[in-house]
C-alpha cells in the first residue's frame, strides 16, 4: 500500500529531512506533502503576490488564506498527517492542521516532548498515535508500510 503522507507543524528543526532519509533509506511506498517551511516566504507571500498592506493584520491574513490553500489541499488527500510540535515556539497552525485533520477523519500521528502532554491532552485523544521523538514516529511509518 502506498500512503500520501502530510508533516505539518514546526519548522524549526531538521524532523522533515530524518523522515525524508528514512523514506528513501527503507525504501518505503510514501508520498511526502509539507508546508511552505520557509518561515519568510510563508510570511510575506500576500504581500509579495497580492501587494504590500500597511497594517500586520491584513498583512497576515492575505498570507494565511493563501497558505491555507495549500494545508487544507495537502490534509484532504493525506492517508496520514503528522503533527510536530516543537519545543521553541507556540504552534497554533500545527494545532490546527491536527483538529483539522481530526475533522476529516484522517489518520493523525501526533510528536511532542512529554512536557506538552497536558497543555495538548486534547489533541493527543483524537490521534491515533502519539510519538515524543520523529524517531518514533519513522518507526510508526516502517511498520504501517510492512508487508506480511
Amino acid at each position: 500500500m502506498k500512503y500520501h503522507v502530510y508533516l505539518s507543524g514546526e519548522i524549526h528543526t531538521n524532523w522533515r529531512d530524518k523522515i525524508k532519509r528514512a523514506i528513501h533509506q527503507y525504501d518505503l511506498p510514501i508520498v511526502l506533502m509539507t508546508p511552505n517551511t520557509d518561515h519568510a516566504s510563508s510570511d510575506d507571500c500576500g504581500d509579495n503576490i497580492l501587494g504590500a498592506e500597511e497594517q500586520n493584520f491584513w498583512k497576515d491574513h492575505k498570507a494565511a488564506k493563501i497558505n491555507s490553500i495549500r494545508h487544507t489541499t495537502a490534509i484532504k488527500r493525506a492517508d496520514i498527517v503528522i503533527v510536530r510540535f516543537g519545543e521553541k515556539y507556540r504552534q497554533w497552525n500545527a494545532a490546527f492542521d491536527a483538529g483539522m485533520a481530526a475533522a476529516l477523519g484522517k489518520s493523525l500521528i501526533v510528536e511532542h516532548p512529554a512536557e506538552f502532554t497536558h497543555p495538548l491532552k486534547e489533541i493527543d485523544a483524537a490521534a491515533h498515535a502519539v510519538a515524543e521523538n520523529t524517531e518514533q514516529v519513522i518507526e510508526i511509518l516502517r511498520y504501517l508500510t510492512l508487508e506480511y
